[in-house]
């Protein structure tokens, strides 16, 4: 859904969308397996930087919701997130912020987002929300054992044959140690 100025500058423009699954490419990083509801409304915010100098900001406010997938960190599975939230954004023509010289970024700075020609696509706000709230590493349970590096198979549905690799030599004085104080009677003072 393309928000276009001449829409806001009529009026803001409400939106109630129920978003199909494929609707929005998510990439690699998560799959949508649920309708992605919706609802919000976008306005414009004009800000004054001087007598003739006006900027049309766009205000998108919205809530949302639905279930994606990610795969496990470990054993590459899919896992399932119901996601949702609120959002409050600002977004400003791209170059608006330009100046001949540097400048520093204050907080407020970094919250503003910029949209390019005529507005603001939705689903790219959308796009970016979700894989905002997405958790960092999946993970399909706690103890996922995870793949076998060296033939791939799923170590929580089935087991392997492949040897595990030899110990490298260069830990064989920690080990050696390790089995020393192991073998140390203890003296009960501590």
């Amino acid at each position: 859904m393309l928000i276009t100025l001449l829409e806001l500058e009529r009026e803001p423009v409400r939106f109630d969308l129920d978003l199909d699954p494929g609707a929005i490419d998510y990439g690699d990083l998560a799959t949508q397996i649920s309708a992605l509801g919706v609802h919000g409304l976008a306005e414009i915010l004009r800000e004054h930087r001087g007598p003739k100098e006006v900027i049309a900001d766009i205000r998108i406010r919205a809530s949302w919701s639905g279930v994606f997938e990610a795969p496990c960190a470990r054993c590459l599975e899919p896992v399932s997130h119901p996601l949702g939230g609120e959002f409050d954004l600002l977004y400003r023509p791209l170059g608006a912020d330009a100046g001949p010289t540097e400048r520093s970024l204050f907080a407020p700075d970094t919250e503003i987002g910029y949209y390019q020609g005529e507005g603001l696509v939705l689903e790219d706000v959308l796009r970016e929300q979700v894989l905002l709230t997405l958790p960092a590493r999946s993970l399909c349970r706690t103890d996922c054992k995870g793949l076998c590096p060296r033939c791939g198979r799923n170590l929580n549905s089935e087991s392997c044959t492949c040897q595990t690799a030899p110990a490298d030599e260069r830990w064989t004085a920690l080990s050696d140690l390790r089995s020393r104080l192991s073998q140390e009677p203890h003296s009960g003072k501590d």
